[in-house]
């Protein structure tokens, strides 16, 4: 297995990461005031569940999946005849390419999902949403309507 494969995998396995990350750093919360009216209410929901199966994400992980087969292509020609550092410094270059070509594809789906979720936080009058899984217990789980408000079902 290349050195590339490995990171291929790599990248892969940290896909979902990413995304919760951009929707956790993109999420809009209402006032303090929106807080106070709503009774405290806190809503839960299933990022990586909402983000695995938004109608984009398969031609998404198409595109990144494509990036990362030629970004191997490509390394596997520069590579040939390069020292140990100068391929190490060759795949970083390329791992950098492929991260940032998975965070363009995912941004416009992390920002679907964070309006759908806005929505119905504000038609709840709720000021917090919390990540299903950082919560050990309570919360009214929303991914439900939110997967509603995404698929149009």
């Amino acid at each position: 297995m290349s050195v590339f494969a490995k990171k291929k995998k790599y990248i892969i396995s940290v896909f979902s990461i990413v995304v919760l990350a951009l929707v956790l750093c993109t999420a809009a919360v209402p006032s303090g005031k929106a807080y106070a009216a709503s009774g405290e209410s806190i809503g839960v929901v299933d990022l990586m569940y909402l983000i695995n199966n938004h109608p984009d994400t398969p031609k998404a992980n198409e595109a990144l999946q494509a990036e990362i087969e030629q970004a191997g292509k490509d390394f596997e020609v520069k590579a040939a005849g390069l020292g140990d550092k100068e391929k190490q410094e060759l795949n970083l270059q390329r791992v950098k390419q492929v991260e940032q070509k998975r965070v363009e594809l995912l941004k416009p789906i992390a920002e679907k999902v964070n309006m759908a979720i806005k929505q119905v936080v504000e038609a709840k009058g709720w000021a917090i949403v919390i990540n299903k899984g950082m919560v050990a217990y309570g919360g009214v789980d929303i991914t439900s309507e939110v997967f509603r408000i995404i698929t149009g079902k």
